[in-house]
């Protein structure tokens, strides 16, 4: 039986660099507890959690969990590369909705080393790394960035192939990056909140010449997010607030065509991204016109621009004239990453997802601040890992 499942709670703790945050279990403990005080329950409320991460031993969550309470309850890890914290937020939902619990708690945390993350490492040799499909055609397609590390190196070459298709600029990457800094500036949470303009993106240390520069790219970075789900029913009981509902939500990973023509644009999940869209789309009885506020995975300036395609917000080709337009901000079409994003905000891999919630459920509360979006009834939420999972969330106001 399928129920209406609401947000009753979020928290997050502002992230920071490697070797300056606390530790993962100091980081998602302090997330839960902001996230219970924000809606008002005890810990001991909670009947199952899921916890995303992607660099960390076995029962990390149980780990940090323990600090917040020992309540015996099921504990489920969840990794899914870079989409860890959305794919625990989805399992959460799905439990919620179909009645297997009432209040769920999804959490997703991650502690980073200083240095650039390469998506699909690993401590194993002895063993096929991750990411198989996504490394051969990389190889293939992307054989002249070899020296770059794998995710640096799948987006540039997606941007690139983005250039050469549709003739974008460079410059129009440079803006992307601009405007996140021009949200993060509102955003107390955010870890970059300097200004910085399109010129000075492109002067930037260049990554590859001609095709990235070191501030189109997300910084390293550690942090903690987590929200309460719960049913009507249970809201209810417990006088929690029922302000905001997860409308619909899908979760796919690579189909059998994610590869068919070879492409760099499709490595890096456009078309999972596409197929999520349109089944969230068509949940909903919406359409990308009725979003005017949305969080997605910018790890890259590159990839918002794939991904606003992706998302319907523009045609594909147009991501350009799009950004030019500024319709990816305040004023335009929709306001993309009013937190400033992964480009600003930071990408603690397993936290991002719950990040991109919780500033989310603050914009349909009307409680964002110098960030709030006006008169947005629904809020996109979109979060993608390499390998490959695509994660599509709709909120909206009750």
């Amino acid at each position: 039986m399928s129920k209406k499942v609401y947000v009753a709670g979020v928290g997050m703790i502002p992230f920071q660099k490697p070797g300056a945050s606390g530790t993962y279990v100091e980081m998602g403990s302090a997330a839960v507890r902001r996230a219970l005080e924000d809606a008002g329950i005890e810990y001991n409320k909670i009947q199952v959690a899921y916890c995303g991460y992607v660099h960390g031993p076995s029962t990390s969550g149980q780990s940090a969990l323990y600090e917040v309470g020992i309540t015996g309850i099921p504990v489920i890890n969840v990794n899914n590369n870079c989409a860890s914290g959305s794919s625990a937020l989805y399992l959460a939902r799905q439990a919620v909705q179909h009645g297997v619990a009432e209040c769920v708690l999804a959490l997703g945390f991650e502690q980073m080393r200083p240095g650039a993350s390469d998506a699909g490492a690993s401590i194993w040799n002895d063993r096929p790394p991750s990411l198989g499909t996504a490394r051969k055609v990389t190889e293939q397609l992307a054989d002249d960035l070899s020296e770059l590390p794998l995710a640096l190196r799948v987006f540039t070459a997606a941007g690139r192939e983005h250039m050469q298709r549709y003739g974008t600029k460079l410059e129009t990457f440079a803006k992307i990056r601009a405007k996140a800094s021009q949200h993060a500036a509102r955003n107390p949470l955010a870890l970059f909140r300097k200004l910085v303009t399109t010129e000075q993106v492109m002067a930037e240390q260049a990554m590859w010449p001609g095709l990235m520069t070191r501030l189109m790219a997300c910084p390293p970075t550690c942090g903690a997010a987590a929200a309460l789900i719960v049913s009507e029913t249970f809201a209810k009981k417990h006088n929690l607030r029922t302000d905001v509902h997860i409308v619909a939500q899908s979760m796919v990973t690579d189909a059998p065509g994610s590869y068919e023509p070879l492409s760099m644009i499709r490595v890096v999940g456009a078309d999972m991204t596409r197929r999520a869209a349109q089944d969230v789309y068509e949940q909903a009885g919406v359409g990308p016109d009725d979003i005017k506020v949305c969080e997605l995975h910018d790890c890259f300036a590159q990839n918002e621009l794939i991904t606003c395609e992706g998302l319907g917000f523009c045609d594909e080709g147009e991501g350009e004239r799009f950004v030019q337009a500024g319709d990816n901000t305040y004023g335009g079409k929709v306001v993309i990453n009013p937190s400033g994003g992964l480009l600003s905000k930071g990408h603690p891999l397993g936290a991002t997802g719950l990040a991109q919630c919780y500033e989310l459920t603050h914009q349909m509360r009307g409680t964002a601040d110098a960030r709030q979006v006006e008169s947005a009834r629904f809020a996109l939420q979109h979060n993608l890992g390499l390998g490959g999972a695509g994660v599509v969330t709709l909120y909206a106001r009750s």
